[in-house]
């Protein structure tokens, strides 16, 4: 791998990041390197700043039709899309020097049969010739790619590699684990009997967090996020997002509020700490005993999930909280009113409820030691560039 410089690249919403990740063949770990470069794709000429999506239930009847038709407004914005990750792989190739790169991309959505363009998006452009175009587009340049672009990932299931394989990953030394990283938006990622199973392949008995609700109607998604988070205070101080954004008050300011006394900001973290609680105890009891319906679904036609499963009766050693929530919980502030209240609440559902017996009870307590906050960054771009060292390694 000496001539060979792996990308991991996180596509967002607003901007591509992109990373050299380094593979220790030593240490058989990864880590990231030094070279990094992002581009907005609002600084990309072409950029449309109006852009509409098209309705996410067409988008699906479309693809389930094998009849996607991209409008002119999205072929424009993928051409856009395409130049920002095309220019921040330059900026690392010129800084890395000669050689060949391996690619690896996160982009939210669901893909394109190939699995290299995005079919459905909620806030972008489908952008279903994504791969093809980019390494058209590097060809160009004149940077040469040691294998085509495999396929184009998710979030989630990078979060859950770049835990797995790096040196400092919290998947790695246990062989049970979840993990939650709130960011722009949530990532599920789970471990089992010591292999990643992404959760496109347990939706029969558990399902992501974005697609249950807590008890006001709301995703749970809205909890684990920066800006759900945000926009909870937001309308509890009767204030706006915009509002917020320009006076640069976002979580950790608001959980600073919380601790000054605040209100709203207290409140604010009362919700999130008891939803999270929740959440991460419908993650032990479902894993344990299997789904007992103690949340609803966003989608009130979806399937209801199986009781039985093959994972039945296994133990958590750790749950782990990443990403910016996960940096949240490292704060003074954060510790006050979101890690000690979201501990004490879920060793008291761990306790005083009945949906665990005495040896999973006794497994879970005290539940300090079994909540974890990742010190790992850049998870997606690290698991992207991981995911493209196994691809071209099979």
């Amino acid at each position: 791998m000496e001539q060979i410089t792996i990308i991991g690249i996180d596509g967002g919403a607003t901007k591509v990041s992109a990373w050299e990740v380094i593979f220790d063949t030593k240490k058989k770990a990864f880590c990231l390197g030094e070279n990094h470069a992002e581009f907005k794709y609002s600084d990309i000429p072409g950029f449309i700043s109006g852009f509409s999506p098209i309705p996410v239930l067409k988008q699906i009847q479309e693809r389930d039709a094998g009849s996607i038709n991209p409008t002119d407004d999205e072929r424009q914005q993928e051409a856009v899309y395409v130049e920002a990750c095309a220019r921040t792989i330059e900026k690392i190739y010129k800084s890395t020097g000669e050689g060949s790169l391996l690619i690896g991309i996160g982009m939210p959505g669901l893909k394109t049969e190939d699995q290299r363009g995005i079919a459905v998006v909620a806030n972008g452009p489908r952008m279903l010739n994504y791969s093809t175009l980019l390494e058209d587009r590097l060809k160009m340049a004149g940077i040469p790619l040691q294998a085509p672009i495999a396929h184009l990932g998710s979030d989630a299931d990078y979060c859950g590699l770049g835990e797995n394989y790096a040196e400092d990953g919290s998947f790695r030394p246990f062989s049970n684990a979840y993990y939650l990283g709130g960011g722009t938006g949530v990532a599920d990622a789970l471990k089992l009997k010591g292999k990643l199973l992404p959760l496109d392949q347990t939706k029969s008995w558990l399902a992501k967090t974005w697609e249950m609700q807590y008890a006001d109607g709301r995703s749970l998604e809205r909890f684990c996020s920066a800006s759900g988070i945000q926009s909870i205070y937001a309308d509890l101080s009767q204030s706006s997002v915009e509002a917020l954004n320009q006076s640069a008050i976002y979580p950790p300011q608001i959980a600073d509020r919380a601790v000054q006394g605040d209100e709203a900001a207290v409140k604010t973290y009362e919700i999130v700490s008891d939803a999270l609680a929740l959440l991460l105890y419908e993650r032990i009891t479902s894993l344990y005993n299997g789904w007992a319906g103690l949340l609803s679904f966003m989608n009130g036609n979806r399937p209801a999930l199986q009781k039985d499963h093959p994972f039945r009766g296994e133990l958590f050693q750790k749950l782990i909280i990443g990403q910016r929530l996960g940096d949240l919980m490292e704060t003074d502030s954060g510790i006050t009113c979101l890690r000690r209240p979201l501990r004490e609440k879920l060793q008291k559902y761990i306790t005083d409820e009945n949906y665990l017996d005495a040896r999973a009870k006794e497994h879970y307590s005290p539940i300090g030691d079994l909540l974890k906050t990742s010190v790992l960054r850049e998870a997606p771009a690290l698991g992207a560039g991981v995911d493209a060292f196994l691809a071209f390694q099979e």
